[in-house]
């Protein structure tokens, strides 16, 4: 196999080692690249001019997320400048390209060390000399850059892929989409796949990636692949990766098209240009009939019981849909007027899913906005709910036998027509009694439709005092057109359980509820069928989303070597609290740093709770609570948790409690003040309130988040002090994550913004009354994007949170507080 871009990068690598030495030429020389085909200079350093640059930043300039149009351009142009003589390719099918935002080798100035930019360039010359000839010598020195650069800001995988640029052939790239494709026994020996798996977690100092390189090349020559060089490797390994996103994206794009209403969408369009760009909808209507030819029986098709007219229910929300995609406008009443975007779009049945998929995308991101800082927004986590099939379980045996669960309100149409809850009750009202509230009913049909998903449990009740069965939900939403009754609304079920068992104690009444939340309560269901077969779907080994160092530090703005010892700390200690100022990040951290450690978002092996004025020893331990009885003994979160770490050993389990310092720790922890320690770990203890004895397994590790600008707390015990190891997080303004993060953005006016919190927070840190403790964090500042950021949303940060902040720190100093509120205030004018 060919690959016309080889020669061309093989060839303009060797040319470049001669600026090593002479980089301001090589500067010179790129810039009249740009101009030469009146480009810009991508963003290369903290001011607009670069002061300097190393070689696999340069290949990054045309391997990176561009158009092939532009590659060819750049390529085209370094040929002119540099006087390369290789053809210029025009294909580019297998070259790792990097992230925009991660374009460069190297920190900005601020950020780097004097002599990152020079040990990446020698690391560049050791890499072309072993190309040419491997042998000891210099594969030691290859060996001593290369480690030098691993530890380097900016380092990750790019690493691997720099060298792949520039000699294809000696070097393999190790991106995610090679790594993926060479842990896959089908792609490579099993025995090499075991030998590196352990080396391909983390970017891989010189040795590991040299074994990497040297046993993928033995397997390539002696194996009956059909790729024979790390170039058809990674070729083949994008082949096959496109082909499994292509695969999964028809999936998802057939799963997101059975919408009814998607072909109204054109016809729509096309009947308010015939009508002038502006009609109400019955003239709407009545020109879609006319231009599409509709029979009778089109147009007059009725469903449910209330016979909803069909061509009507799904021109309305094609309209509905097309309002929210810009090519309509909804502001006068009763007309519907094509906005300057509709008069010329050309709706295609891909740009038809792409908005009903886009919507259906945006409201689901509204509703897990408030996840996101828990970490968990992307885990399908398992819901338990309490269903009734029917009126008084009426269908449960119709259900039972066809595999499926039912909801009514079919009367309504399809539930995924809707984009909101409020949009289920106007319907509710519209086909059955407007003045009911329909609040429970509109709740219940969105959970089914929207939020249930496969592998929640389904337990079926009867009345409030009966259970019938339980089962496990195998599909997603779907609905039937043919069902002429109320139960059109379905997912399929795999029921494991059929019979009778008594509800413990008044279940309740509505049809549908999600009872995940209520765990004392999901326990005695479980109970009442854990002695009987279970269903293999349930004890099927789960898959939970990879979550490595890289992620973490992607997502929390911390310096690397940060990141390292805090790990660290809390492996030796097992005992961790994070405190900081006010928006350092700390919650957001914690489940992030628990998960990196795990490498995996095993939300199961996580637990977070909440300390307060009232928490107990009995909330966190155990202790006698009112029964119907009298008093019984229930076990505490803390207890539970142990229990069920010390079963998998094997794993480490993370305790998080977030405001640690708010409650009285001493009555919480009792004679677990002892038992946490690190060196105390699996020695047991008698326990207060039961003859048991109770150790904290070894695979146990406790996380506290503590605000250290809380004047209105105490310290903490000292005698819990000295059992946690103390980790400060500070604000990452400087850090390279924020740093990417704002060039995103691209603001001028919140780059003046940022500017000023800092000078800020160098005053706060200066002021003797407070101090680094009381420095503003960076998570006032973060989840905004170039879209959403404006003057008003600046405003409110300025104005509802900052400034009120300031005028708690400097109570009794006014003026100083009118000071920095308006160069805060000026920084966004």
């Amino acid at each position: 196999m060919q690959f016309e871009w080889i020669n061309f990068y093989s060839e303009f690598a060797s040319k470049l080692l001669l600026f090593k030495n002479d980089r301001k030429t090589l500067i010179s020389k790129i810039n009249a690249v740009y101009a030469a085909i009146d480009m810009k200079v991508p963003k290369l350093e903290s001011g607009d001019e670069i002061i300097d640059i190393d070689p696999f930043t340069v290949f990054g300039l045309f391997n990176k997320q561009i158009t092939t149009q532009n590659r060819i351009a750049i390529i085209g142009s370094i040929a002119q400048e540099f006087n390369v003589q290789a053809k210029v390719p025009n294909s580019f099918e297998g070259i790792p390209l990097l992230n925009n935002l991660k374009a460069t080798f190297y920190g900005f100035k601020d950020d780097r060390k004097e002599d990152d930019i020079d040990t990446l360039w020698n690391l560049f010359e050791a890499a072309l000399v072993l190309a040419d000839e491997d042998n000891e010598d210099n594969r030691q020195e290859f060996s001593r850059w290369y480690n030098l650069v691993h530890d380097q800001l900016c380092i990750r995988w790019n690493l691997t892929m720099g060298l792949f640029w520039i000699r294809p052939y000696c070097f393999i790239n190790l991106d995610s989409r090679n790594r993926w494709y060479l842990t896959d026994v089908e792609n490579m020996p099993a025995e090499l796949i075991d030998a590196i798996k352990t080396k391909n977690n983390k970017l891989p100092k010189a040795a590991e990636y040299l074994f990497i390189k040297d046993s993928c090349a033995k397997a390539l020559n002696e194996g009956s692949y059909e790729y024979k060089n790390y170039p058809e490797l990674s070729y083949y390994a994008w082949i096959v990766s496109e082909r499994v996103n292509q695969e999964e994206a028809k999936i998802a794009d057939k799963k997101m098209s059975k919408a009814a209403f998607l072909r109204w969408f054109k016809p729509l369009i096309q009947a308010l240009r015939d009508l002038g760009g502006s009609a109400t909808p019955a003239e709407a209507r009545k020109k879609i009939i006319e231009n599409e030819n509709l029979s009778d029986k089109e147009v007059n098709e009725t469903r449910g019981k209330n016979k909803v007219n069909k061509f009507e229910n799904e021109v309305a929300y094609a309209r509905n849909y097309l309002v929210s995609a810009g090519y309509i406008d909804k502001s006068v009443y009763g007309i519907w007027t094509l906005t300057e975007a509709g008069k010329t779009v050309d709706m295609t049945e891909e740009l038809s899913s792409n908005i009903f998929r886009k919507t259906v995308s945006e409201n689901q991101n509204k509703r897990d906005a408030t996840s996101s800082a828990l970490a968990d927004d992307d885990v399908e986590t398992v819901h338990y709910w309490i269903y009734s099939p029917g009126e008084n379980s009426s269908m449960w045996s119709e259900f039972y036998e066809a595999g499926i669960m039912a909801i009514g309100w079919g009367e309504i149409g399809n539930l995924k027509m809707f984009d909101s809850k409020e949009a289920m009750k106007t319907k509710m009202k519209e086909v059955f009694d407007p003045s009911l509230s329909y609040k429970n009913s509109a709740y219940a049909t969105w959970q089914f439709a929207n939020e249930m998903k496969v592998g929640d449990i389904i337990f079926v009740k009867k009345g409030k005092y009966q259970l019938l069965g339980r089962g496990v939900v195998t599909s997603d939403y779907e609905y039937d057109e043919q069902r002429t009754d109320e139960y059109a609304n379905y997912r399929k079920v795999n029921w494991t359980h059929r019979g009778e068992w008594t509800h413990p104690g008044q279940a309740v009444t509505k049809t549908l509820t999600d009872i995940t939340a209520y765990t004392e309560y999901v326990d005695k269901l479980n109970a009442l069928f854990e002695n009987e077969a279970e269903d293999e779907v349930e004890e099927a080994t789960r898959n939970y989303p990879v979550y490595t160092e890289e992620d973490f530090l992607d997502e929390v703005f911390m310096p690397e070597e940060e990141y390292s010892k805090l790990v660290g700390i809390l492996k030796t200690k097992k005992n961790i609290i994070l405190q900081g100022a006010p928006g350092v990040g700390k919650t957001f951290a914690a489940k992030r740093l628990a998960y990196s450690v795990m490498g995996v978002k095993d939300i199961e092996r996580v637990m977070m709770v909440q300390f307060h004025q009232s928490y107990s020893y009995e909330d966190f331990i155990m202790g006698f609570r009112p029964s119907t009885d009298g008093f019984e003994l229930k076990k505490g979160a803390f207890y539970n948790f142990c229990k069920k770490a010390e079963i998998d050993s094997d794993n480490d389990y993370f305790f998080i409690i977030d405001e640690i310092n708010r409650g009285n720790l001493s009555k919480i922890f009792g004679e677990l003040f002892m038992l946490i320690e690190n060196d105390k770990r699996g020695i047991p203890l008698q326990l207060l309130y039961s003859d048991e004895k109770f150790a904290v397994p070894k695979n146990v590790y406790i996380i506290g988040m503590m605000n250290t600008a809380d004047r209105s707390l105490a310290m903490l015990d000292y005698a819990l002090r000295r059992r946690f190891a103390f980790f400060e997080l500070k604000p990452g303004f400087e850090t390279e994550g924020f740093r990417e993060y704002r060039m995103a953005i691209e603001n001028e006016k919140f780059d003046k913004l940022i500017g000023s919190v800092e000078n800020l927070n160098h005053a706060i840190s200066t002021d003797e009354s407070l101090g680094d403790g009381f420095c503003i964090g960076h998570s006032y500042f973060c989840n905004l994007s170039a879209d959403s950021i404006d003057d008003f949303v600046l405003s409110g940060i300025v104005e509802y949170e900052l400034i009120p902040l300031l005028k708690e720190y400097w109570f009794d100093e006014p003026l100083k507080v009118k000071d920095w509120s308006n160069i805060l205030r000026s920084a966004i004018k």
